[in-house]
């Protein structure tokens, strides 16, 4: 279900928009995960920062499941019997403000699991069994054919980046910097994409 007291006119200042989503949902837990959904976000724009990644992707990963922000009962998740494409929502969502450096990544982080399924044997044995739940909901490992139209993509190495910090940000005891200091990265790639969405 989506929250639609979060939804948002394209000229609206992304880092209120933000604050207010965080103020709503940020503290709840991360769909069956032992972090919050903010925890799990600032994991994972820490890994990235971490690995020399560019704002651009940064930025995704803070704001790669910004779609299950808008979900009123994502805390309820493991309760889920459907997939409910948050992944898309978040691309929705972000191309407000961000180009594709941005919300290509976000979009393709689930198929990028899927990918990592079909092609890196034992990736699937790594994963949390409430990833693991999700990813028969998404579809499971990729087909051949989906392997190629995945890997054709222009984002699908960044995705799978994304995908190993998505795995990786779980940790209730991981230390990071404040979603402050990596909204400026967000901010940062708003302007990099012209006047036209600069109202940060």
């Amino acid at each position: 279900m989506t929250d639609a007291s979060i939804a948002t006119a394209p000229d609206a200042p992304l880092g209120s928009v933000l604050t207010e989503m965080v103020e709503k949902h940020g503290n709840d837990l991360y769909g069956g995960e032992p972090v919050t959904q903010l925890q799990h976000a600032l994991q994972c724009a820490q890994l990235a920062e971490d690995e020399g990644a560019s704002p651009a992707l940064i930025t995704a990963a803070l704001l790669h499941d910004v779609g299950h922000l808008l979900e009123d009962d994502f805390e309820d998740a493991p309760a889920h019997d459907e997939d409910r494409r948050h992944e898309e929502l978040g691309d929705a969502f972000l191309s407000k403000w961000f180009g594709p450096s941005v919300t290509e990544p976000v979009r393709l982080h689930v198929a990028a699991k899927r990918y990592l399924c079909a092609v890196e044997p034992g990736y699937y044995d790594t994963l949390s069994p409430m990833s693991q739940h999700s990813l028969m909901l998404q579809g499971g490992p990729m087909s051949d054919a989906e392997v190629a139209e995945f890997e054709a993509n222009p984002h699908a190495q960044d995705a799978v980046r994304l995908r190993r910090w998505d795995d990786r940000g779980k940790d209730p005891n991981r230390k990071t910097a404040t979603l402050g200091y990596f909204l400026s990265y967000a901010i940062r790639c708003v302007r990099m994409n012209g006047p036209d969405r600069s109202n940060a």
